[in-house]
């Protein structure tokens, strides 16, 4: 079979066969959902956390720096995120992507992204700052979250594939974490409307302040930022 056959088979394989579809009550696992025609609909919390100029960083250091600095904040946040129940679904470059499920997501997604903001401010900068002293540069993140129904599938072919998210919620995250302004941290309207107290107040103060709207996909999302940090 020549390259046009094969990839005419496989378009053909996708689009043909029915979903066969089933509501999940945990995150799944790749393995978990069919590659043919497998999908899974889950209710959940979609956090994004991305390091801020990575690009900057590449320009003005060698590679076997910049490596260490992304993998830093990468194992940081991923650490935060299992720490709090969330699943780690996606890598994509210095982009780490959790999912949150259950009871209490919109708080606990809240939470782990103020401990990730954390993480940048009192651990990983002094560490990097320690390592090399002349270091012009200072890590920056963003952290998008959004939450609602979402339809799991796998993406790719035999031997190589993963889970890609399909939905609102995913999709309005992604775009929040690419925010760059003094509030590292921006949540939907949907999320901040669901925060307990401890998420939402420090002291007694809202720790998020409404942002106003952006455009996303054609759709208008109110959302709200934080530059709070939440120390464990």
């Amino acid at each position: 079979m020549g390259l046009k056959e094969d990839v005419e088979a496989g378009v053909k394989g996708v689009l043909a066969p029915a979903w066969e579809r089933r509501n999940g009550q945990v995150v799944p696992e790749t393995e978990d959902i069919a590659l043919k025609n497998g999908a899974v609909d889950i209710d959940a919390t979609y956090l994004y956390a991305d390091m801020a100029d990575s690009t900057g960083l590449a320009q003005r250091h060698k590679d076997s720096a910049v490596a260490k600095v992304i993998r830093s904040y990468l194992n940081a946040a991923t650490r935060i995120i299992r720490y709090h129940g969330g699943a780690i679904r996606s890598f994509d470059g210095d982009r780490v992507m959790g999912i949150f499920i259950g009871d209490g997501k919109n708080s606990t997604a809240t939470k782990a992204a103020l401990q990730i903001t954390w993480a940048v401010q009192s651990v990983i900068n002094p560490a990097l700052k320690a390592k090399w002293t002349d270091l012009q540069w200072a890590m920056k993140h963003g952290i998008g979250i959004d939450t609602g129904s979402a339809m799991l599938v796998r993406g790719g072919v035999h031997g190589q594939n993963d889970i890609v998210s399909i939905g609102s919620a995913p999709n309005i995250a992604a775009k929040l974490s690419d925010i760059r302004s003094s509030r590292s941290i921006n949540i939907s309207k949907a999320v901040y409307d669901k925060l307990n107290e401890k998420s939402k107040y420090s002291s007694g103060v809202d720790m998020w302040t409404k942002e106003g709207q952006k455009e996303i996909g054609g759709k208008l999302v109110t959302y709200y930022g934080s530059s709070y940090h939440w120390k464990p």
